[in-house]
């Protein structure tokens, strides 16, 4: 395990124990994950779905859940008080027939046990879809004061390195406003993990050397950043390699301030974001730990389709760490 994970690991086990949601339970890697935070006593997960396929499941796996909160939405002895919470916090929008029947669901359930501070944090989409773990985030949890849109992050570690990129999952044609605000959520999320941010806002052109509403885009989105925080070291717009590489910086960008020793890249659009940190992924040997989902007011994370129980386990570690 990385250094990022021993370091998370050991913070977490000196604070008071985050509990974790997992809506996706009867699913056999989060089941696995869940058991192991359960073992090391990290973190205390909340399984949701048919306890007695939960149960099964953990049994067919020799897999311990004593440790674990197990809640099935059909049996649960609060679920008015969910129901009428969900409805509230919806403005009316829905109906309390509608909202029982919604809050069935385990991503939308799961959620609201967040909102009603009775759980820390939830991780899903090992079995669902990105909306399907966003939309009830957006409708509950909503966005922190002063963010329009969450946006999803990866960290990128290879050995001891680590970087940021950004937004790999979410916006898929980010306005100046939203780089600018992704640019400012992802220094703040760079810091939980250690990385010094030093903000890349990347293009297929470094300063000037190309024009066009596209590369205008981004160049108006690091005035707005530096509004936002003007203590944020954030330059471009920047090929990747002037961003990433100090003497083609000498060359390209010689009177920046990033010089080559960027870490958190923020990129132009979600095809360039998501095709750049796979890149990363395949070819350069980098493990892709995310998509963490920011600018949330309480973390909701999102795995991949594809992801493994080590993908669960971690993620669940950093969504404990985003819990306050």
């Amino acid at each position: 395990m990385s250094d990022l994970f021993t370091n998370l690991k050991a913070t977490l086990e000196k604070q008071a124990k985050k509990k974790v949601v997992f809506p996706e339970a009867t699913d056999e890697r989060v089941l696995k994950a869940a058991s192991r935070l359960a073992q090391e006593d990290i973190v205390e997960p909340i399984l949701i779905g048919n306890i007695n396929e939960i149960n099964q499941l953990a049994q067919q796996h020799n897999l311990e859940v004593a440790n674990c909160t197990l809640i099935d939405p059909s049996n649960y002895a609060k679920i008015d008080e969910i129901i009428d919470a969900f409805v509230a916090r919806r403005n009316g929008k829905v109906s309390k027939a509608k909202a029982a029947e919604i809050v069935k669901d385990g991503n939308y359930f799961g959620t609201m046990l967040v909102y009603l501070n009775q759980a820390d944090g939830l991780v899903s989409g090992a079995a669902h879809s990105t909306s399907d773990t966003v939309r009830p985030a957006l409708q509950i949890i909503k966005t922190k004061e002063g963010i329009q849109k969450t946006s999803g992050v990866f960290v990128m570690v290879r050995n001891d390195e680590k970087y940021i990129f950004a937004d790999c999952a979410i916006n898929i044609a980010p306005t100046s406003d939203d780089l600018a605000e992704i640019a400012v959520e992802s220094a703040r999320t760079a810091k939980l993990f250690d990385v010094d941010p030093r903000v890349a806002m990347l293009s297929f052109s470094t300063k000037g050397s190309a024009k066009s509403k596209e590369t205008e885009r981004v160049i108006a989105a690091i005035d707005i950043a530096k509004e936002k925080d003007a203590s944020l070291t954030i330059d471009g717009e920047f090929q990747f390699d002037t961003a990433f590489v100090p003497e083609v910086a000498v060359k390209k960008a010689p009177d920046s301030d990033i010089k080559g020793d960027a870490t958190v890249f923020v990129f132009p659009s979600l095809e360039a974001g998501n095709i750049g940190y796979k890149l990363a992924e395949r070819l350069g040997g980098f493990e892709a730990v995310g998509p963490i989902l920011q600018g949330l007011n309480k973390p909701v994370n999102d795995l991949s389709r594809g992801c493994s129980e080590e993908d669960v386990y971690k993620l669940a570690l950093i969504t404990a760490a985003q819990s306050e």
